[in-house]
């Protein structure tokens, strides 16, 4: 089927028929005639990272040094454009597994679980045989900490999970586990590892991270480590004369740099030249939470080692969505600017990546289940957004996209960032925010020049040099929203940025 003419229905059939089809037909016989031979899979997702927060960056964020994941990247693949299609933790999340879009697999915010007949990349691979373990931050469905289904070994939390002494679900028993997230969740995850050994079959962990998450708690090791980096507000902060009008009307929100800060700041909105030492402490302890994560990655790395699985194994990091950290006067994620929608991707697999290799091409979180899954030797999820990128593996020529949907749905509960449905090409990125009540466009739009404006900080969406520009985006927008199925688009009643705080708590 086209998938021009796939509707959110129709989508949902077809993944629904596939996994089923892959239940029926998987058999005993074609786990014994894979068996051993095909690769294990582990995942390690991080919540809220953004790319520049890895040591092998070009311009890593306050000059931080992650070994781990530099090994992993100098053995394997680094994915040096990887983005989100929605920068919120649950739809993106939901992406990861299903190969789908947000509009098609329904997880559009953060208090919606993932829905129970989907298919995804794990439920196929245990219909196949594999062995399959979820440790860590589901994040799907905040209060509901059940096993979900395609995983033999579950160990997960309610909502957000904290940094010291979490109460995990551990197969169906709840109990306080004391010590530090990132730790504990890590000797959990090796502790499992080592279970598999020996291999009679497959196996697939994937390890979720509460880091880097605010409100930010580094572990003890690293809690001082950035303390002489300074921390200035960057200067895209006040550089917002071209922005749409609700950028400026959020700054003293919690999503923007005089706000709370993640309760880093007691009184708030703070705009005194001394609110700056509250921001260098927010950003520090973001990222000395992440130390703590290249350090699991890192043992996980010697935990497949000891166990003789390294080499036969696709290991995989990446994380949710990127973070925001005051450009544009922004914190948080939500919007399609590029601290927002970039994230890391790093995969190490020796039998079909060689040793530094660079895939520059723009790739997607619904691009991870199919890809896997064809790593793999695995039967497909059906008609999904996604495409695998294992082909850039062996030829960084083959044919790839050379445009991409965003979207992102209004949430009553955090106010302060508007509908957003975008496109991005290669060199330009046309955002447009849709007012959800059919009433006037009052958020304008955004057009930037990524070749020449990386930081996007010339907005060029009034520029008449750039009219033909914006005419053809627009129809690449309408172009992408129906092949993905976006069409109607049904966005939530957008009632414009707020200046109170919810009662919820911030994601």
């Amino acid at each position: 089927m086209n998938a021009s003419h796939t509707t959110r229905r129709g989508f949902l059939k077809l993944a629904g028929c596939a996994s089923a089809a892959a239940v029926a037909g998987c058999s005993t016989s074609l786990t014994t005639q894979r068996g051993t031979n095909r690769p294990n899979v582990v995942v390690i997702f991080t919540d809220d990272q953004r790319s520049d927060c890895v040591g092998m960056h070009p311009t890593p964020l306050l000059g931080m040094k992650t070994p781990h994941l530099d090994r992993l990247a100098r053995e394997g693949a680094w994915f040096e454009s990887m983005f989100v299609t929605t920068s919120l933790c649950s739809p993106s999340r939901a992406s990861f597994l299903s190969g789908l879009y947000a509009h098609t697999h329904g997880v559009i915010d953060n208090f919606t679980d993932y829905p129970k007949d989907l298919a995804s990349y794990p439920r196929q691979l245990h219909a196949e045989g594999y062995r399959t373990a979820y440790i860590g931050k589901w994040h799907m469905g905040e209060e509901d900490d059940r096993k979900r289904p395609g995983f033999d070994y579950w160990i997960s939390h309610k909502g957000q999970g904290k940094y010291y002494d979490t109460e995990f679900n551990i197969n169906g028993r709840r109990r306080v586990v004391p010590g530090y997230y990132t730790t504990v969740v890590t000797q959990m995850a090796v502790e499992w590892l080592e279970s598999q050994a020996p291999r009679d079959r497959p196996f697939l962990l994937i390890l979720g991270h509460k880091a880097p998450h605010g409100p930010f708690v580094p572990e003890e090791t690293y809690r001082h480590t950035y303390d002489e980096v300074r921390v200035p507000y960057p200067a895209s902060a006040f550089d917002l004369e071209a922005k749409p009008r609700w950028v400026t009307e959020r700054l003293d929100t919690w999503h923007g740099i005089y706000g709370p800060l993640y309760e880093f700041r007691k009184d708030f909105p703070d705009r005194r030249p001394e609110g700056v030492d509250r921001f260098e402490d927010f950003v520090r302890s973001y990222v000395g939470t992440i130390n703590s994560v290249d350090d699991s990655v890192g043992a996980v790395y010697a935990a497949l080692q000891r166990t003789g699985q390294l080499d036969n194994t696709v290991f995989v990091f990446t994380s949710d969505n990127g973070f925001l950290l005051g450009e544009h006067g922004m914190i948080d994620k939500r919007t399609m600017h590029e601290p927002s929608i970039r994230v890391p991707l790093i995969v190490r697999y020796p039998r079909r990546i060689g040793p530094g290799t660079r895939i520059k091409q723009q790739v997607l979180n619904v691009d991870l289940a199919p890809s896997i899954l064809e790593l793999c030797g695995a039967g497909s999820l059906g008609a999904v957004h996604g495409r695998s990128w294992a082909p850039l593996l062996a030829d960084p020529s083959a044919p790839w996209r050379t445009a991409w949907l965003y979207e992102y749905n209004y949430e009553k509960q955090f106010p302060y960032t508007p509908n957003v449905r975008g496109v991005r090409t290669d060199r330009w990125k046309y955002v447009h925010y849709p007012h959800g009540d059919g009433g006037p466009d009052r958020h304008m739009a955004e057009l930037y020049d990524l070749q020449e404006d990386p930081g996007e900080l010339r907005n060029l969406i009034h520029d008449p040099a750039y009219a033909q520009v914006v005419v053809d985006l627009k129809a690449e927008l309408h172009r992408l929203q129906e092949e993905t199925g976006g069409l109607p688009d049904r966005m939530p009643l957008d009632e414009g940025v707020k200046m109170e705080l919810p009662e919820e708590s911030i994601r």
